[in-house]
């Protein structure tokens, strides 16, 4: 593999991008909902309480995310019977259909609770493709990378989230500030899901003519082999996620609703912030698995995590403000401390498990962990708030599962370096 990996240096970087594109797509589409929640949920979700119709619209972000434990079985089959570029090449064609669905779906106003129905089904769809696409795109780059660069490699596919989600924050800001108020709920949203099938063209074309190494084929299914055999790390690497996905969600996602239903500041200011935070994510994720493969993972693992303990009541204190200065601030904070594990997290997981089941095992850890902990993060955070009256409660949701992930980090066996097994 070593030998291999150091044959294929001239192809890395296209390796990287177009393992990459596909995560920009599947998370601009993810960050364009979530962004766009307020008026989907009054689009899409009428009620006459406009906190139940909101919760009604991230449950169905949310049920995009329930999907992908079954993209993770579908695509962890298809990688690891068949190889993961057949897996990274469905799983961009799965997810452009219903993007450009999205985009045209008629409102509640004109099909009634069919358009609804319509729009969780079509979130479920993207769901299942993101089961597949993220941690197949890790697993293929982390096999074809040099053993001692494992860590920055396998960080491209979050750097192409990242700038999926900058590009839909950046299109969101740009859209909000070019239109009104009703030019923006009337059609301004749909040209952001539109614009999605542009990278989605893109996508397919990159990913056409990957190809993997030959390796045997399991004697079973990669399911019933992962957990049968390897339902330990499966589990670790569930605890060992629970910090980084509610708390990505809650800061990347749903504080631009919070900044405009609480903090009062413009739609507009609050989607600039985060485009400039989630930017900072592109330089601190490379320059944090590069200290990854340098110092190790655990190190990198239980001072992110510690920090999110420590820092996510002051981070979040410092936002209360409507001095967009001290919001940027505090999110930037945040998106350094997120990338202390992050960028440790794909190569870690990985590292944990055989050839054989490594799509499958990795896929399940991941989207098992982000379906009940990442897609249902701004649900519970506008829950947590209606509940108690508070307007920081779901601090205390990020600080405890980030504390439980701490305490899987210390358990974690260092494997930067080490030869991955074919």
């Amino acid at each position: 593999m070593s030998t291999a990996a150091e044959s294929s240096k001239p192809s890395l970087k296209r390796l990287a991008g177009a393992s990459a594109i596909g995560n920009v797509l599947e998370w601009y589409d993810f960050a364009v909902y979530g962004f766009f929640a307020p008026i989907i949920a009054k689009q899409f979700f009428p009620s006459d309480d406009p906190v139940f119709s909101l919760i009604a619209s991230f449950g169905a972000f949310a049920a995009g995310f329930f999907m992908r434990p079954v993209g993770a079985a579908l695509f962890g089959y298809v990688g690891d019977r068949f190889g993961r570029s057949k897996a990274l090449f469905y799983s961009v064609m799965m997810m452009a259909v219903p993007t450009g669905l999205i985009a045209i779906l008629p409102t509640a106003e004109s099909w009634g609770v069919a358009a609804a129905v319509l729009m969780v089904m079509l979130r479920m769809a993207q769901g299942l493709a993101v089961g597949g696409e993220y941690t197949s795109s890790v697993v293929y780059l982390a096999e074809h990378s040099p053993a001692n660069r494992r860590a920055l490699f396998s960080a491209f596919p979050l750097n192409g989230a990242n700038i999926g989600i900058l590009m839909a924050s950046g299109v969101g800001a740009l859209l909000s500030g070019l239109l009104d108020a009703d030019q923006l709920a009337d059609w301004g949203w749909r040209v952001a899901f539109g614009l999605g099938i542009l990278v989605a063209v893109i996508g397919v074309f990159l990913r056409r003519g990957l190809h993997d190494t030959p390796s045997d084929l399991p004697e079973k299914s990669p399911v019933v082999l992962a957990f049968r055999d390897h339902w330990k790390n499966i589990a670790r690497g569930f605890g060992l996620i629970l910090g980084y996905a509610a708390g990505y969600y809650m800061i990347f996602v749903y504080l631009v609703t919070w900044l405009v239903s609480t903090v009062k500041e413009p739609e507009s200011t609050a989607l600039d912030i985060n485009t400039m935070a989630v930017a900072s994510m592109l330089v601190f994720i490379p320059l944090c698995a590069w200290l990854s493969d340098k110092l190790g993972r655990r190190l990198m693992l239980t001072t992110g995590y510690a920090g999110m303990v420590l820092f996510t009541y002051p981070l979040i204190w410092l936002m209360h403000h409507p001095d967009p200065v001290l919001i940027l601030s505090g999110q930037i904070g945040f998106a350094l401390l997120i990338a202390m594990f992050a960028a440790s997290i794909p190569s870690t997981l990985v590292e944990m498990f055989p050839h054989k089941v490594r799509v499958t095992a990795v896929g399940f850890s991941y989207n098992i962990t982000f379906a009940l902990f990442g897609g249902t993060a701004p649900m519970v955070a506008v829950w947590l708030i209606g509940r108690t009256h508070s307007d920081i409660a779901f601090v205390w949701y990020i600080m405890a599962l980030s504390a439980i992930s701490f305490l899987v980090a210390l358990t974690i066996k260092d494997k930067r370096g080490e030869v991955l097994d074919r």
